[in-house]
């Protein structure tokens, strides 16, 4: 079965809004952090930020450098964008395998496959923020990296 393509009357993105998502996801399956100035504005907003990821289109290229070197396979998928004039939702699948040292957890070799949904502001063709959500604490079980649970941290 061939995919549907969406029309813009169906999602509410123009082409170039659509182009400025895929190619942002594009920047991280690429491991190419230059294809954010195709994608986002230069002050982009990118909600909430990682440990040590500074502002700005800029503050993301060295976090896709080091998520490129922690996870050198990553493929991002979207499954679906929901969208109307100047936003959009999407939802994706992240799958790789943990390569490289990430978050202090050293590799594990193991495989991985998260969820991720974002929501975005476009103006111009460029997305001007981005609300994320992975699933984080989901990785860290399936690379076998959960956090022990005893009585003290129960409480």
């Amino acid at each position: 079965m061939t995919p549907k393509t969406e029309t813009p009357a169906e999602t509410g993105l123009t082409p170039l809004d659509r182009l400025a998502i895929e190619t942002l996801y594009r920047a991280f399956s690429e491991g190419n952090p230059d294809l954010l100035d195709e994608a986002v504005t230069e002050d982009w907003q990118d909600i909430p930020l990682n440990p040590g990821q500074q502002p700005g289109r800029e503050g993301m290229k060295p976090l896709i450098r080091a998520f490129r070197a922690a996870f050198p396979d990553t493929t991002i998928e979207i499954l679906e964008i929901v969208g109307a004039p100047g936003r959009a939702a999407v939802r994706a699948v992240m799958t790789g395998t943990h390569s490289g040292d990430w978050f202090g957890i050293a590799p594990t070799g193991r495989s991985f496959r998260m969820a991720i949904h974002e929501f975005h502001r476009i103006a111009d063709g460029r997305l001007t923020h981005t609300w994320h959500l992975e699933d984080w604490f989901g990785w860290m079980n399936q690379i076998g990296a959960r956090p022990v649970l005893t009585q003290e941290t129960a409480r």
